[in-house]
């Protein structure tokens, strides 16, 4: 065992291993890259993360900087849940429901906690959380509030920072703090403390002082938006200030979050689903604008499928859309679904299905939970492109997360097939209409000089053409090491510097997740590009997005 590996399993209470085949395990998550680290803690509590960054935080005041990278269950697509120094690992022992109050529904968990068994427990409660990801099943509320998680849901209910009440996070060197809305006399005692929380108080709220005006050109016309750290909701006119909002989406890159409390919303499984089918892009535009309106009251989902993924869907596992929908498939596919009370969903259904009407060709509305459930698997057969294997090449997560404000969503579909069809690539795409966003991910073979080529081609334009249409390129997913390079260009050279700046203020010494988000360049990605692309760690699941 390696002396820094000898020294943490002496001072920790979890385990520590170099073995070479956890070390090889956690050298990839979901996304297109690979980094081996050298040691991996699975830690039991609190106190063992504390000793880890103390521990870290004094190497690197002694000119030796070792890096570490908290870890859920491994779904980060961006490349942030990889590195090449300790691998925190929560999932193992950091995995309770510590309170759950059922009176008002605010829950407090541990990070590494699943989060479809959270799910669950809150549903026997008469609650949810609502912005749960696709991945539910597989993934950890720790890595939904390292990404600002978002799914099917959101155009409702918002995403993950909209529930996230409180923190306890563990500072780069070693400290504990409870995050929170402070009021301007709290915020004032906290400027006085002479301990790194007292440094990073008095630093950030100086910062923010001095630039009001460039924090302001960090808004985006856009449903929601991970991309760079939330510094438009930290600090309020009132004074008060709440580092809440900062953590949240940051990729472990400012502090290692250990508890979480969450505020969660009333759960009714009685739900009406309509799902309507369109033959061209410009009605399914007027439709989305309009259910958007509020006029008819906001769906729980508006989710979209176009005919190119259903064809290929059909192609590669016929049995799987049998029953459901018919070929010749739609171009488009809507899915829209209404959770309010059975008075006022049956009111809200209504109008929703007028507006589909004028602009649909076909029609249905279902609210049996059965054939609800068939009717989703036209969203869900995105897990048959994750799993399906032609030859060498792979679906990856490269040209994905782009959010556009609503008004653009046509051209953004528009130029996505304009991008797949000039490289020669299957058209097939799907995502959350109602929020603007949309994900592909194109069949490449990373082991081909040539398809590593055209990644990167793909990437530059792709993100261009978001960025042109007033978008963000991080909706749900995190920048991570994928898109922390286009943070510049998407805010510009003013605010990437007060986001750096940010990230100096909590990790001086650059050993919270480094290379994710900040600092990141196209030069200094390729060398981690994958040579093959594999889910294996989350065969025992259907990987979806």
């Amino acid at each position: 065992m390696s002396k820094l590996a000898q020294y943490l399993q002496e001072h920790v209470q979890g385990e520590v291993t170099i073995s070479d085949d956890a070390r090889r395990y956690f050298a990839t998550d979901a996304s297109i890259f690979t980094m081996t680290p050298s040691v991996v803690i699975y830690p039991r509590n609190e106190q063992d993360v504390r000793k880890v960054a103390r521990f870290t935080w004094q190497l690197a005041e002694r000119g030796r900087a070792v890096p570490i990278t908290a870890r859920g269950a491994g779904t980060d697509q961006s490349g942030a849940a990889i590195g090449s120094g300790v691998m925190m690992t929560f999932p193992a022992h950091m995995n309770r429901i510590i309170e759950l109050d059922s009176k008002t529904g605010v829950v407090v968990v541990e990070p590494g906690i699943n989060y479809g068994k959270l799910q669950q427990t809150l549903q026997t409660h008469g609650r949810f959380l609502p912005p749960y990801p696709a991945s539910l099943e597989y993934s950890t509320v720790g890595g939904a509030v390292a990404n600002n998680a978002a799914g099917e849901m959101s155009v409702k209910y918002g995403t993950t920072r909209d529930y996230v009440k409180k923190l306890r996070v563990v500072l780069a060197n070693g400290e504990v703090i409870t995050t929170g809305r402070l009021s301007k006399r709290e915020l004032n005692k906290k400027l006085g403390l002479t301990s790194f929380e007292g440094e990073v108080y008095r630093s950030l709220d100086a910062l923010l002082e001095e630039h009001v005006g460039t924090l302001h050109q960090m808004a985006r016309n856009v449903t929601k938006n991970t991309a760079g750290y939330d510094l438009l909701d930290v600090k309020h006119k009132d004074g008060s200030i709440d580092l809440t909002p900062l953590i949240v989406g940051s990729q472990g890159t400012l502090g290692i979050v250990t508890e979480i409390t969450l505020e969660t919303e009333e759960h009714n499984p009685e739900t009406t689903l309509l799902v309507a089918s369109f033959n061209d892009l410009d009605h399914v535009q007027a439709a989305i604008t309009e259910l958007r309106n509020g006029h008819s009251g906001t769906p729980s989902s508006v989710e979209i499928v176009d005919g190119g993924l259903l064809a290929l869907v059909s192609t590669l596992n016929p049995a799987q859309l049998k029953g459901v929908i018919q070929a010749p498939y739609p171009p488009f596919v809507l899915l829209v679904s209404y959770d309010d009370n059975k008075r006022v969903q049956k009111k809200h259904a209504h109008h929703g299905a007028k507006i589909l009407k004028k602009h649909a060709v076909h029609v249905e509305s279902v609210t049996d939970l059965e054939s609800q459930e068939s009717l989703w698997r036209i969203r869900h057969t995105t897990s048959v492109l994750a799993t399906h294997t032609p030859g060498r090449g792979r679906a990856l997560p490269l040209i994905d997360d782009g959010t556009v404000p609503l008004d653009q969503f046509g051209n953004f579909v528009r130029g996505l097939y304009d991008l797949l069809e000039r490289n020669h690539l299957q058209t097939a795409v799907w995502g959350h209409a109602g929020d603007g966003h949309l994900h592909v991910q194109p069949y490449l073979d990373l082991s081909s000089v040539g398809d590593r080529q055209t990644a990167f081609r793909l990437m530059d334009e792709y993100y261009s053409m978001v960025i042109n249409l007033g978008g963000t390129t991080s909706g749900e997913h995190g920048d991570g090491r994928l898109r922390g390079a286009y943070l510049p260009k998407l805010y510009g050279a003013e605010v990437y510097e007060l986001l750096r700046k940010v990230k100096q203020i909590f990790d001086p010494h650059g050993t919270l997740n480094p290379g994710v988000k900040i600092d990141v360049t196209i030069d200094g990605i390729k060398p981690l590009l994958r040579q093959e692309y594999s889910l294996g760690h989350l065969h025992q699941h259907l990987p979806r997005s």
